[in-house]
C-alpha cells in the first residue's frame, strides 16, 4: 500500500470530495435509498455545498489520501442543539461539548484499508483538542457496515432515532454516540 495519510481539506480537494460522495452514495446506499433519491443528487450542488462548508469555518473537513489519490473524507463540527438533544427534545448536560460527525465516507474501491479508521481517529483528536467531549453521528439502521465500523470504534446507539423522507420512502436512522479518545488498531 502506498503512503496513507489524513490531512485538512484544501479548496482544491472539493471536486474529489463531491465525486467521492456521489460515487459512495450510489454504491453503498443503492439498497437503502430509492433510485430517484440517488439520481437527484447533483454533483455541482454537492461541490457548492462542500465549498461553503470548507469556507464557512463551522465544520472541520479532512481527507484521507493514499499516495496521490484521495480515498475518503470526514466532516464534523459542534453538534447543533437539535442533533444532540434527547428524543424528547431535552438537551443533554454536555450539549455544549458534543460534536457531530456529519459525514464519513471512503470510496468503495479504497475500503478495508484503514482510511475510515484514520479519518475518524484524526477527526476525534481534532474535536477533542477543540473542547469536544464526545461525538455523535447518524447512521441508517440498515447500514450494517457503518454500524459495525462505529461499534468497533466504541460508538453505539444511544436510543435516539429519526426517520427521514428519502424521495417518499422512510429512512430510519440511529444516532450513535461515542468517545473521542480513539486509538488506531487492527482487529485481532
Amino acid at each position: 500500500m502506498a503512503d496513507a495519510d489524513v490531512r485538512l481539506a484544501a479548496p482544491s480537494d472539493v471536486p474529489e470530495i463531491a465525486r467521492i460522495q456521489l460515487t459512495t452514495w450510489r454504491s453503498a446506499y443503492a439498497e437503502l435509498l430509492p433510485p430517484e433519491a440517488l439520481a437527484s443528487v447533483d454533483e455541482n450542488a454537492a461541490r457548492r455545498s462542500w465549498e461553503e462548508a470548507l469556507h464557512g469555518g463551522q465544520v472541520t473537513l479532512l481527507v484521507a489520501t493514499e499516495g496521490e489519490w484521495t480515498a475518503g473524507f470526514c466532516a464534523a463540527g459542534r453538534a447543533p442543539e437539535q442533533e444532540a438533544a434527547a428524543a424528547n427534545g431535552t438537551p443533554p448536560p454536555d450539549a455544549a461539548t458534543v460534536a457531530l460527525v456529519s459525514t464519513l465516507l471512503v470510496e468503495p474501491r479504497w475500503g478495508r484499508r484503514g482510511h475510515g479508521g484514520r479519518l475518524l481517529a484524526t477527526m476525534a483528536q481534532q474535536l477533542a483538542e477543540g473542547g469536544a467531549t464526545r461525538g455523535i453521528t447518524w447512521v441508517p439502521e440498515e447500514d450494517s457496515a457503518s454500524l459495525a465500523f462505529f461499534e468497533h470504534a466504541g460508538w453505539g446507539p444511544d436510543g435516539t432515532v429519526r426517520t427521514l423522507d428519502a424521495a417518499g420512502r422512510p429512512l430510519r436512522e440511529l444516532r450513535l454516540s461515542g468517545p473521542l479518545d480513539l486509538e488506531l488498531s487492527r482487529p485481532e
